[in-house]
């Protein structure tokens, strides 16, 4: 199985960059290639993330890495990154399906 990233998830992780590079660009880097590392398992083990609490679909799940939520949808065929949080979003009002 592989995995997907959605254009809002890619926005996000430059973002995320962009904001840790404004003190540090090779902390920024690292960061990100951390973040980046912590999807790694999920072709081999796709249900490892909980289900997103605000989504009423068991597909729809995230794995959380040092603050941030990446939120990612089961699909048959591949697994896909919708987007990438800080835990401090408020995602409450997240449709079922996040990035679409």
């Amino acid at each position: 199985m592989k995995v997907l990233w959605s254009e809002q998830a890619l926005r996000d992780v430059e973002h995320i960059r962009d904001y840790i590079a404004q003190d540090s660009a090779v902390y920024a880097q690292a960061f990100i290639a951390r973040l980046l590392h912590a999807t790694r398992h999920l072709p081999d083990f796709p249900h490892s993330g909980r289900p997103m609490p605000e989504a009423n679909d068991p597909g729809i799940r995230e794995l959380i890495y040092q603050g941030y939520r990446i939120i990612y949808r089961l699909r048959p065929d591949a697994i896909e990154i919708v987007i990438v949080a800080h835990g401090s979003r408020n995602l409450g009002a997240a449709p079922s399906h996040p990035g679409e």
